[in-house]
């Protein structure tokens, strides 16, 4: 065990993932420490490696020097000094909390700090590889969360030939990113890969085994219905890491506070990617983690440069296994596309277009002179276009028809 203190770093990084990887690609002389035993790697496959896809070291992010395996467990803010699990003492002169957030576990009954067998989170390469491991064809599967990471998580369970059941408390699929429409779209073509979606449902507890070593047996719902399950998947969300900044005394609310540079209330300690919060929100999205990247890579250098939020693109691509009957999409694969909010207010202007025959949807909300948000599904020709004019926040000019807005080039 190490405990004397090390060479003090220009920059060190707390956190390995998709932020902490790209600052230790872009800035010169940064250490890089991680918790998790593997090279850093991009979280948005998982679900890919899950359905065995790919395999780990597909999804492998560029090479970067990261110290493996080590946890911090404290920052010293006066000496400005972090402090690992293995007795290493790391100075620096500026510091990044890059440590990104933790799956949401719901307070259900049968659900301690120890998680019973079968019970599964979906966060790390780690959790996707012991889901990988527990599954076989014919084994039944429950998905708590209908959100993105749900869905995801219900597409490749799927395709690795469990019995899947997803269980959504909301109306619909991805409440987040669809309008209820496409949310139906989604529902059917999950439901033609066998999945048994259930929404507007609430799961009170887990049955599992006695023993000494529980395992999970079904799912309880609120009304009192059972789902049969031996593997329990937990997509209920995530929660920025902030106790190792709450604990150095920084400012955190939602997550860790940060400026347009990225600086917390420590003018030594930055925050980026899904622990930060900026100007009130927390993205919790890999594009906004490495805009965030970008931008502190640029103000550790010395150069001006200012955060100014992150207008995300969310896309899901679903591939219907060989079995399953056509939907959508070449090869009875699902595109998915959604930007900005895709829920109308009172004045806005939205522009629908459905084909049903092709499985098609596209729609797009104009607030004023602007794009506000939009949904694309099964079809999305017309997605660039449209997103970039969304994120550059250009009006729309003041002669086009906004029907032309859903044709292939976005009327431009």
């Amino acid at each position: 065990m190490r405990t004397q203190t090390e060479n003090t770093a220009r920059v060190v990084v707390i956190g390995a993932g998709m932020a902490g990887a790209r600052l230790a690609a872009r800035v010169p002389g940064v250490t890089v420490i991680g918790e998790e035993a593997h090279a850093p790697y991009n979280r948005v496959l998982l679900a890919e490696v899950l359905a065995g896809r790919y395999e780990p070291d597909v999804i492998a992010l560029p090479p970067a020097e990261v110290r493996r395996g080590v946890r911090v467990v404290r920052i010293d803010r006066a000496d400005r000094l972090v402090h690992c699990d293995d007795g290493g003492v790391i100075g620096y002169e500026r510091l990044v909390l890059a440590t990104g957030s933790n799956p949401v576990l719901p307070p259900l009954r049968g659900l301690g700090h120890t998680l019973p067998d079968g019970v599964h989170p979906f966060r790390t390469l780690d959790d996707c590889l012991a889901l990988r491991a527990a599954v076989r064809p014919g084994v039944r599967a429950v998905v708590i969360g209908g959100g993105l990471l749900g869905v995801s998580a219900a597409r490749a369970l799927a395709e690795c030939g469990a019995q899947v059941v997803l269980a959504q408390q909301g109306e619909h699929l991805m409440e987040r990113q669809l309008d209820a429409e496409a949310a139906g779209m989604l529902r059917r073509h999950l439901e033609a890969l066998g999945v048994e979606v259930h929404t507007e449902c609430r799961v009170r507890g887990l049955r599992c085994t006695d023993g000494e070593t529980p395992a999970v047996r079904a799912v309880e719902m609120a009304d009192g219905y059972e789902l049969e399950a031996e593997i329990t998947v937990l997509a209920c969300g995530v929660r920025p890491r902030a106790g190792l900044a709450q604990a150095a005394g920084l400012e955190v609310r939602k997550g860790i506070v940060v400026d347009d540079e990225l600086r917390t209330s420590d003018p030594y300690i930055h925050a980026v990617g899904d622990c930060a919060e900026h100007a009130g929100t927390v993205y919790g999205l890999a594009g906004a983690a490495l805009e965030q990247a970008d931008v502190l890579t640029e103000v550790l250098a010395g150069r001006p440069a200012r955060y100014g939020g992150t207008r995300a693109l969310t896309r899901l691509t679903l591939r219907s296994p060989a079995a399953a009957p056509v939907t959508a999409g070449p090869a009875g694969g699902l595109d998915l596309a959604a930007f900005g909010d895709s829920r109308p207010m009172p004045g806005d202007d939205v522009i629908r277009l459905a084909d049903a025959t092709r499985g098609a949807y596209r729609t797009v909300v104009v607030r004023g002179d602007r794009l506000a948000g939009g949904v694309l599904f099964g079809d999305l020709a017309a997605v660039g276009t449209l997103a970039r004019t969304w994120q550059d926040d250009d009006a729309l000019p003041a002669d086009m028809s906004l029907l032309h807005l859903l044709t292939n080039d976005g009327g431009f």
